[in-house]
């Protein structure tokens, strides 16, 4: 019961972020959560190094100098000009990067795109003279959204493609999820209205190009986006080819940060300035949740469930519930060999990928993406978002997608 204390009070205390007179931050009310389950023997020091997503970790850390480089030498700024520039209003600038950034999250996965779009979002929200919250927000829905619709959006996607010998993954996914998640980003649009009404005013959004500040720099970025985007071509191309190489995303972050890291004499200072506490943020998640999963409690709740496991409600339901408590990738590795064993397939599976997926849109924790977005923008601008700000918007836009996906289930049937 120990690990369900603890994880309950870090739910406390993230809701909150207070004290007495001392804000937290998430990363350190989560490494506090995972002390406490390591000082009360509730996980040994070495299943807790078990634990720990390497590929997670490295993954996170080869995006964040890449992310690092671009804010650095001023060409994120310089590309945010390229591609927002038509964006006269605060209407057309959250559909452009609900869109924009939720297309491009299928096939870069959204915490690649919740990385690199934070510190895009705080400068178009400084040009647009708005709350830097609207845009916060637009982000964090978009690369939620956006990912279900690919095998390659999300880790979670890409196990249920891979453990499920899903055929031919993306026409699979696409078939199922691509309409509703096109209809959902355009529902997330208009909550955001609804929700922040007064400042959807039709203020003419003026921008002008950035400078450039380090050329040098900027031309190492633009190789490693080469390199990013040619390694994820190479990644659908294998996966499209059903080809068994072991080539993990990890591989890909590590590729794209390696011209910054061997070229660039600026790599120490780069390095230092990645965002660390979100790494921690990651490692003391994975602790704590491994000793919460070693309690068995939510096993053995969903093997006494009397409820159709294997119908399509079910399985959003509980998908998008679980992943609150124990995340949303854990929660696909409990409940994939479960679906699997009664036989599902097809329509059953594609709901897993969204119910899980979309459980990001609920609450902060539901989705590392969220959490990457929200501490990123602490530390570069001050600018937060508390977690019912983020989940009165986000109840209500996660019920509708839920019932939009279900229903495209239900018709296409």
């Amino acid at each position: 019961m120990i690990p369900l204390i603890v994880l309950a009070l870090v739910f406390g205390l993230i809701i909150v972020r207070r004290i007495g007179k001392f804000r937290l931050q998430i990363w350190q009310i989560m490494a506090a959560g995972a002390i406490a389950v390591l000082a009360t023997l509730q996980i040994t020091p070495l299943n807790a190094l078990k634990s720990i997503n390497l590929d997670v970790i490295f993954f996170l850390f080869g995006m964040f100098i890449v992310g690092e480089a671009l804010v650095d030498s001023g060409y994120l700024s310089y590309l945010s000009y390229q591609l927002f520039r038509r964006a006269k209003s605060l209407d057309r600038l959250v559909l452009f990067i609900l869109f924009g950034i939720g297309i491009m999250a299928a096939f870069l996965m959204n915490d690649t795109l919740a990385i690199i779009g934070t510190p895009v979002v705080i400068l178009l929200a400084g040009k647009a003279k708005t709350s830097p919250k609207i845009l916060l927000l637009a982000l964090a829905f978009a690369v939620t959204i956006g990912s279900v619709t690919s095998p390659i959006g999300n880790p979670q996607n890409l196990l249920i493609a891979v453990n499920g010998n899903v055929a031919n993954p993306f026409i699979t996914f696409f078939r199922y999820l691509l309409v509703p998640t096109l209809v959902n980003l355009l529902l997330a649009y208009f909550l955001l209205r609804i929700f922040y009404h007064k400042q959807f005013d039709r203020q003419v959004i003026t921008s002008q190009p950035e400078p450039i500040s380090d050329p040098e720099l900027a031309r190492l970025c633009r190789v490693s986006l080469v390199l990013l985007a040619v390694l994820v071509a190479a990644k659908i191309v294998t996966v499209f080819a059903g080809l068994t190489i072991n080539f993990r995303l990890t591989y890909i972050a590590l590729a794209a940060a390696l011209p910054i890291v061997l070229v660039s004499p600026k790599r120490l200072t780069i390095i230092r300035k990645i965002d660390w506490t979100t790494l921690i943020f990651f490692v003391s998640m994975f602790i704590l949740m491994a000793s919460v999963w070693n309690s068995g409690v939510f096993q053995n709740a969903i093997n006494s469930t009397t409820l159709k496991l294997n119908s399509v409600p079910v399985i959003m339901g509980i998908s998008v519930v679980l992943s609150q408590f124990i995340s949303n990738v854990p929660l696909v590795a409990l409940y994939l060999p479960m679906l699997l064993k009664i036989g599902v397939t097809g329509e059953g599976l594609m709901a897993l990928a969204a119910g899980s997926t979309i459980a990001g849109n609920l609450s902060i924790l539901g989705a590392a993406s969220n959490v990457i977005i929200i501490q990123n923008a602490e530390r570069k601008s001050g600018e937060t978002l508390t977690f019912w700000e983020f989940f009165r918007i986000g109840l209500p836009l996660t019920v509708i997608n839920v019932f939009v996906y279900w229903l495209f289930f239900a018709i296409i049937r």
